[in-house]
């Protein structure tokens, strides 16, 4: 379990549907935010060996969708953000207030800003989005390709059964990873 999993997530929301509309003077579309969400997972997950929201993604046709968010988007509403359907499924999503960073460590908000630096621009459309999930998201590639709009797992950020590795040949990303997978395991008994 991820340390103040919820606030982290809703404060992510917030960052990326505040900061959006500061960049570009539009409202961030769900689609984009959903990019947004899981480049800004899977990027992280790839250097750190660990997701910073632990979303669950499922492997959908024009990139990785959180599933929970998704469902939950006609009553989503927190404290700084909320959905507004605009058109038949279609919603923005509407910053209400500022999100609080100290959620997020220096590294996280680093990933976060980075992503908006790319994306947030009047001239990068929601396709472009998608095309880099598709090109940067190797898990979501491996599970789309096996099994559409399953389950996607984290683990498949890494090379093939780098679990069976010896501890010297792990990566930081993957050793962290394995550590981080067995606290979950451990916190689920």
């Amino acid at each position: 379990m991820i340390a103040y999993q919820k606030e982290k997530i809703e404060n992510a929301v917030c960052f990326f549907a505040s900061k959006h509309k500061e960049y570009t003077g539009k409202n961030l579309y769900q689609t984009s935010l959903f990019k947004y969400l899981a480049l800004f997972e899977y990027e992280y997950l790839k250097k750190h060996g660990r997701p910073p929201l632990g979303l669950k993604y499922l492997a959908m046709e024009k990139g990785p969708v959180p599933v929970d968010i998704y469902k939950e988007r006609d009553h989503y509403k927190t404290s700084c953000a909320y959905f507004k359907k605009v058109d038949e499924n279609k919603y923005v999503v509407i910053s209400t207030a500022k999100p609080d960073m100290d959620y997020f460590s220096p590294s996280e908000i680093d990933e976060m800003v980075r992503l908006i630096k790319i994306y947030a621009d009047e001239f990068v459309r929601t396709k472009t989005m998608s095309e880099a999930t598709h090109q940067e998201i190797k898990a979501w590639r491996e599970t789309y390709r096996k099994n559409p709009n399953g389950e996607i797992d984290f683990k498949l950020t890494f090379e093939k059964d780098f679990e069976k590795k010896e501890s010297k040949d792990l990566s930081v990303a993957e050793e962290s990873f394995l550590i981080y997978k067995a606290i979950e395991k451990a916190g689920s008994h």
